[in-house]
């Protein structure tokens, strides 16, 4: 597995590429926004992507769904809970400035439990709400690596002041992630950089109370 991550938009959010590289198959994770720049990643890099993988519909996490679908022939998976709002992203955009961004209607859902094959990857999507009500993380367990969206950082956590966000069910959601997965296990998170379970564990001052 070879991890190609981009930084895009003005909340500088990560979207991700994850190549297997004997097949150059790719699944995308969060396309947020610069769907051209992605688009020419994708070309210069000779991938097919096979999914594209939403881990919650915030709008800096799903602006280029609709372009990098069309683009690329992918089928897109989106949390359950939070498909009306892939379905209608201007009506969730709480701040001026940002967009357009166009809808689209996905092709699955998930809710967590499930295991996805998908370029050649098992997949195990997890439940991880608390950021957001239908909020997953993507497991990659034979690569160790966890695509976490914006639940937890190098340092931090994400943000319960959201509509819908809630910081007990966020904190019992990376409790879940700490304690089933192995500890060197690589986090690739919506925003700055890559960490590990082990690293957040022991060094992150909002996991004290865990610890």
């Amino acid at each position: 597995m070879k991890v190609v991550g981009l930084t895009v938009g003005a909340v500088q959010e990560n979207t991700y590429l994850v190549v297997n590289e004997d097949t150059k198959e790719a699944v995308l994770i969060d396309p947020g926004e610069e769907a051209e720049r992605i688009q020419e990643t994708i070309v210069e890099l000779d991938l097919k992507i096979a999914a594209i993988l939403i881990t919650h519909c915030h709008f800096d996490h799903i602006g280029a769904v609709t372009p990098m679908a069309q683009s690329t022939g992918a089928e897109v998976w989106v949390p359950r809970i939070e498909r009306p709002i892939l379905e209608d992203i201007m009506a969730f955009v709480p701040w001026e400035g940002f967009g357009p961004y166009e809808s689209y209607v996905a092709e699955h859902d998930v809710s967590g439990g499930e295991r996805l094959e998908l370029a050649g990857f098992a997949i195990d999507v997890m439940f991880t709400p608390g950021h957001s009500p239908g909020h997953v993380t993507y497991s990659f367990a034979e690569e160790k690596a966890i695509f976490s969206g914006d639940v937890l950082f190098a340092g931090s956590i994400g943000r319960a002041d959201l509509p819908g966000a809630d910081m007990m069910t966020l904190m019992s959601s990376i409790n879940r992630l700490i304690e089933t997965l192995p500890g060197d296990t690589v986090v690739y998170p919506g925003h700055m950089q890559p960490t590990t379970l082990d690293q957040e564990r022991t060094t992150n001052p909002f996991l004290h109370d865990l610890r």
